[in-house]
């Protein structure tokens, strides 16, 4: 018998109607062969994103029980995609600040390059390009510290 729904392929999104294997929800297809589908829980009833981590495993005759939908991501209310991004921005600054904490050394000479490079003017009689270039070696040397972690 040849497997029912073949055209289902991995990244795909199908709701559970509640007639076949699983709660009802929004699944992604996140693996497949000739005989199962395996799927990851990503949205729940109302088609609201989750995090379940809830995983299943289906013969594809049991896949009556599904039909296609969208992506649960493209559903987020903007409050709660503003509120995601500003908690991602604070961990991302966190780990910064924890990389260039690890190396303080490197950090503070890091950064006394940049305050030279910045505000050298105003003390040294160098060339513009030179204080420029110590200005970016500096901003470099931020980077590569707090991006590196400890």
């Amino acid at each position: 018998m040849p497997p029912l729904r073949s055209d289902i392929s991995v990244y795909d999104h199908l709701r559970s109607t509640g007639a076949g294997p699983a709660d009802e929800g929004v699944y992604r297809v996140v693996g497949t062969d000739d005989e199962h589908v395996t799927l990851l829980r990503v949205g729940d009833a109302d088609g609201r994103r989750v995090n379940t981590g809830e995983v299943l495993t289906v013969d594809r005759d049991a896949l009556d029980g599904f039909e296609p939908t969208d992506n649960p991501d493209g559903n987020r209310p903007a409050g709660e995609t503003v509120s995601g991004f500003l908690r991602d921005f604070v961990w991302q600054l966190r780990a910064f600040a924890g990389g260039l904490r690890s190396r303080p050394l490197a950090s503070l000479a890091a950064l006394a390059l940049v305050v030279v490079g910045h505000q050298g003017h105003r003390v040294l009689s160098v060339p513009e390009l030179w204080l420029t270039a110590v200005y970016f070696l500096g901003v470099l040397g931020v980077v590569y510290l707090g991006a590196r972690g400890g």
